[in-house]
């Protein structure tokens, strides 16, 4: 892998053209995110708007829409506006920064649960008049990788109870829930159940698409031709794509997933892409943002 002048226009080799083309396929907005995640919190949680905006235009997002995605994001809380000797910018927001934190943990030290850990079951009652935030808590309980066991009861892997516990307190929705750890006793065969549980077929699918986009990628990043440039936009685009893999998936047991699961090679393909990419990507990043 070479080092390459990151002002300079990408090349046009596959490996450059691939890496381009991976972005491109993203929205704008969650590319930010990942940036911000990536590398503002490494520059006292701040990224200036033209660093952003060159970062973004390396990853092939023209200025309009970066500054649009931005706004976006600011309305929704997610950014805040800030200046830095006299440079516009703008930095992550408290509960943004906290929940990127818990998203490190699920993405870079993810652990399968085992028989040991036994179950999490969550029950709740939200009156008609809130709504609002029975969507919410449906919405978060599956970003953690919740399945659904019957109506209004929901189960996931023990292992995850504190994290749980830690996304009902934040978002204000402890009150209206009962959560439950215990075991299995019957009745019927645990693996069938939990097939019904999760959607575990789309979550193959979703496997298997991140395996056939990336597996080039790894390998094309053992070339020559490979630049720093190539690996930042690989990188930044796998990590976006990634990051919701490991809350859709429960992270079940080995003894519970069906026979030669691919979700085990696609985690291997990524931790490989983390390993060989994240170094060149930061310091094409770094040398972009104060170049």
């Amino acid at each position: 892998m070479t080092q390459a002048d990151p002002t300079s226009t990408p090349g046009t080799s596959d490996a450059a053209v691939r890496g381009a083309h991976l972005a491109a396929d993203i929205p704008p907005r969650r590319l930010i995110v990942t940036l911000f995640g990536l590398y503002a919190r490494a520059q006292n949680n701040w990224l200036a708007v033209a660093a952003v905006i060159r970062l973004m235009e390396e990853l092939g997002v023209p200025s309009p829409a970066v500054r649009s995605s931005i706004s976006r994001l600011k309305r929704r809380g997610m950014l805040t506006g800030a200046r830095h000797d006299g440079s516009a910018g703008y930095s992550l927001a408290p509960q943004t920064l906290e929940m990127l934190a818990e998203g490190d943990v699920r993405i870079f030290e993810r652990k399968r649960a085992t028989p040991d850990d036994g179950w999490l079951t969550v029950v709740f009652s939200i009156p008609e008049s809130e709504r609002g935030k029975r969507h919410e808590l449906r919405t978060q309980l599956t970003r953690l990788g919740f399945g659904t066991a019957a109506a209004g009861v929901w189960v996931a892997p023990g292992n995850i109870a504190r994290e749980a516990e830690q996304m009902l307190r934040r978002r204000g929705l402890s009150d209206y829930v009962d959560m439950f750890r215990g075991e299995h006793l019957g009745f019927g065969d645990l693996r069938s159940k939990v097939r019904a549980w999760w959607d575990l077929d789309e979550l193959t699918a979703l496997y298997a698409q991140f395996l056939s986009r990336y597996r080039p990628v790894l390998r094309a990043a053992d070339s020559d031709d490979f630049t720093a440039g190539d690996a930042f936009r690989a990188y930044v685009a796998a990590l976006t794509e990634w990051r919701r893999l490991p809350y859709l998936d429960p992270g079940l047991p080995h003894e519970l997933l069906p026979p030669g699961w691919n979700g085990i090679a696609a985690a291997s393909l990524f931790d490989g892409l983390n390993a060989t990419l994240s170094g060149p990507a930061r310091e094409h990043a770094t040398a972009l943002i104060t170049p």
